[in-house]
Parts: C-alpha cells; sequence; structure tokens
C-alpha cells in the first residue's frame, strides 16, 4: 500500500500590532489624502510553509478609518461613502495565491464593500518569516494595489466652481502585515 506525504495545513493569525492598513485617493486632482483603518483581523491557511495557493481572510472595521480629520472620517463613515452602521466591515477573501517570481505574488479574491462583492487582484511581496523574542513564528507580507471606488457603490462625487474634482475614482491600497504561525 503506497501513501503519498503531503505537508499538514497551517493556520496563520494576523498580528494586528505589527501591521497596517491604509489607502491614498486624489483630492482636487492636485493632492492625495492618506488615510487607514485603525482595527481589523486576519487569517491564513497554507500548505506548510509554501504560502503558494495560500488561503486568506481579512476583514475591516470600517467605524476605524482615520484620515487624521474628524470631519472627513465622519462623512466617509455616513450614508454617502461605507454607511459604517448598516455595513461594519470590508472584506476580503482570496480565491487564488500565485507565486509570479522570487518573492512576488499575485492574490486574486473577492472584496465587499458596502453590498458590493467584485473580483480584484493586488501584488502580494514576501517579506520573510522570522521567530520573535516570544517565541511565535511570524511571516511577512507587503500587499498593494489599486480598487475604484465607484465600483463598490462608493459614488459620492462634486465639482468645485472653478470645475476641478473633488474626488479621484482610484484608490491604492499599501497593507503591510504578519502574521503569527498558530500550534
Amino acid at each position: 500500500m503506497s501513501e503519498t506525504a503531503t505537508a499538514a495545513t497551517t493556520s496563520w493569525v494576523l498580528d494586528p500590532t505589527h501591521s497596517e492598513v491604509q489607502f491614498k485617493i486624489k483630492h482636487l486632482v492636485i493632492s492625495t489624502v492618506t488615510g487607514a483603518f485603525k482595527k481589523f483581523q486576519g487569517s491564513m491557511q497554507s500548505d506548510g510553509e509554501n504560502f503558494e495557493n495560500a488561503q486568506v481572510e481579512f476583514s475591516l472595521d470600517v467605524d476605524s478609518v482615520d484620515t487624521n480629520q474628524e470631519q472627513r472620517d465622519a462623512h466617509l463613515k455616513s450614508e454617502e461613502f461605507f454607511d459604517a452602521a448598516q455595513f461594519p466591515h470590508i472584506k476580503f477573501v482570496s480565491t487564488s495565491f500565485v507565486k509570479e517570481s522570487g518573492d512576488t505574488y499575485k492574490l486574486t479574491g473577492n472584496l465587499t464593500m458596502k453590498d458590493v462583492t467584485k473580483p480584484v487582484t493586488l501584488e502580494a511581496e514576501f517579506g520573510g518569516s522570522a521567530v520573535d523574542f516570544y517565541g511565535n513564528h511570524k511571516a511577512g507580507f507587503e500587499v498593494t494595489g489599486k480598487i475604484n471606488r465607484k465600483e463598490f457603490g462608493l459614488t459620492w462625487g462634486a465639482v468645485t466652481e472653478a470645475g476641478s474634482i473633488v474626488l479621484g475614482d482610484d484608490v491604492k491600497l499599501f497593507i503591510n502585515v504578519q502574521f503569527v504561525k498558530q500550534a
């Protein structure tokens, strides 16, 4: 009787203390506004420490959006944007995680914002793995990409008296994460 050995599935949990989620969007077409989500959670299932084909889930707490300006944050949480009261989370569930070359991966999945779910593809760069002072095995990734906010129902827009568009459509994402290997 012949058995084929397979690596055990490894579970990883996001370490929010050593992770960050930022976004950038054009304002008046002349400058960029940067924001972040302060509360989020995530997990990953991999084949041992081989991350190709890993399954990733990620969730952002919409009420934690922070652009360093309270009035703008309140507007972003309102029905005109994220509608945090009705849709408290932005969610991502991967459908594929494919190694491109070296430490670069393509992370594809379904992003749900408000009541709209659409496929998105992001770039993920594996930063390496290490054991911290407490004996926790960690893996780090830098994830970047771009989405069109209007495709997810964030359609608010305005034009100044001079005819300038107040807010761009494209949102650039910058996500740095550390995952902790679970026993």
